[in-house]
């Protein structure tokens, strides 16, 4: 069933989502793809659109997608090399799933392609995991899925921890099982090819469902489902050297999953919401400094606003813009599996963190976009001759709705 049409009708702004991608371009928020509830049923969302909001204006508009879509798709990856964006794994109906599509969004037309003929070792299917985008390069990193036995013998189970019960066989024999990983695998969209760097020093343990960021040329990791406390890594993309960035867990924020990190400066990362292991979905904020290894709780305006499953990506001006997400996780435990019930809970507003002064000219630009008639009406009493040059430097400013924090 269309998630649209089971919402009665199209909508003038992107449907309310969770577990879906986004990503900053050319000062404008690329959304797709994420689940909804609609009468107590979880929907995927449409394959075919991709939603695009000018963030100077804070108008939305839809671009249909055609070509060789993927369906059905949720707990993807996703990720942009420039106007190119790409999704790789996630769960289709037949499970976990190892394809990769992509589709160059500058075009007038778009349309999706498989990536059908990759040379090197394809990764094995898997969900929940992320990517850092570095030099024209997609790197991916730890997520949750399927192995053969045979590849499952040949990790060591500090790269690979098989979820109990979760296997498949034929008769009495073992032939499938599923669980977390820490592997690093490189994807090169000019000539097709993945390879697997070999990392040295200490690599996070195998986990899903933690938070990215990339900051010059080091790829962060932080959190997820397999880690009790909110830890932090670091993998320098030209050495392939991991480094684990000790912070004592007393002044560390609470463990969470399912939240967000975003590269906000040359040594500085933000941190907001997530699923924290108290079992809460989060309101709170915080910075870490890379080069100090400390964590700062940040104030902030949207703390009626908790978030898991969201999406947060770099705005201008070190911005933080966040989209969708659900205000309410729920999550249901037994002795054999945890369960997610469907939430009714899904968010489309987006959200801006202010996380440094703004400029002049930025203040100047906000305060013309939120009051035009106001300061359309102060012209008025200015002399005639000091009026036309205020008006030609307004049109530097004249962007009306603009979003702020």
């Amino acid at each position: 069933m269309d998630a649209a049409a089971a919402g009665g009708g199209e909508p003038e702004s992107p449907l309310e989502r969770s577990s879906h991608t986004a990503f900053t371009h050319n000062q404008r928020l690329y959304v797709w793809g994420g689940y909804r509830v609609v009468c107590g049923e979880e929907f995927t969302l449409p394959s075919d659109e991709i939603w695009i909001c000018d963030l100077d204006s804070g108008t939305w508009e839809r671009r249909g997608i055609s070509g060789d879509f993927p369906q059905d798709l949720s707990d993807f990856c996703g990720s942009n090399v420039g106007s190119t964006f790409y999704i790789f794994g996630g769960c289709d109906a037949g499970g976990h799933t190892n394809q990769m599509f992509s589709v160059d969004l500058s075009e007038s037309s778009c349309s999706w392609k498989r990536v059908t003929d990759a040379r090197g070792s394809t990764p094995s299917p898997r969900n929940k995991h992320s990517c850092w985008a570095h030099r024209n390069r997609l790197i991916y990193f730890g997520g949750y899925g399927c192995k053969t036995l045979g590849e499952a013998q040949t990790m060591s189970t500090s790269n690979f921890i098989v979820e109990e019960m979760s296997w498949t066989t034929i008769g009495d024999t073992m032939f499938r099982c599923w669980g977390w990983n820490n592997e690093v695998n490189v994807f090169d969209p000019c000539t097709e090819t993945w390879t697997v760097p070999e990392t040295r020093g200490p690599a996070p343990g195998p986990r899903g469902c933690h938070a990215s960021a990339l900051l010059g040329n080091r790829g962060y990791i932080s959190g997820g489902v397999e880690t009790a406390e909110l830890d932090m890594f670091c993998l320098d993309l030209d050495t392939w050297t991991w480094t684990k960035l000790d912070v004592p867990q007393s002044v560390s924020p609470l463990g969470r999953s399912l939240h967000s990190m975003t590269g906000i400066s040359d040594h500085g990362l933000f941190v907001f919401g997530g699923l924290g292991t108290d079992g809460n979905t989060l309101n709170d904020a915080w910075q870490f400094n890379t080069v100090r290894r400390e964590w700062t709780k940040r104030t902030h305006p949207h703390k009626d606003k908790p978030r898991v499953c969201h999406t947060a990506s770099p705005g201008s001006d070190s911005d933080v813009v966040v989209f969708g997400g659900s205000s309410k996780l729920c999550i249901f435990m037994d002795s054999v599996a945890v369960l997610r019930a469907p939430s009714e809970h899904h968010c489309r507003d987006v959200i801006i963190f202010q996380t440094q002064p703004y400029s002049l000219f930025r203040l100047c630009r906000d305060f013309i976009g939120k009051n035009p008639e106001l300061f359309a009406e102060q012209l008025k009493w200015l002399p005639s001759k000091l009026r036309s040059k205020v008006d030609k430097r307004v049109s530097f400013f004249s962007n009306e709705n603009v979003l702020t924090g």
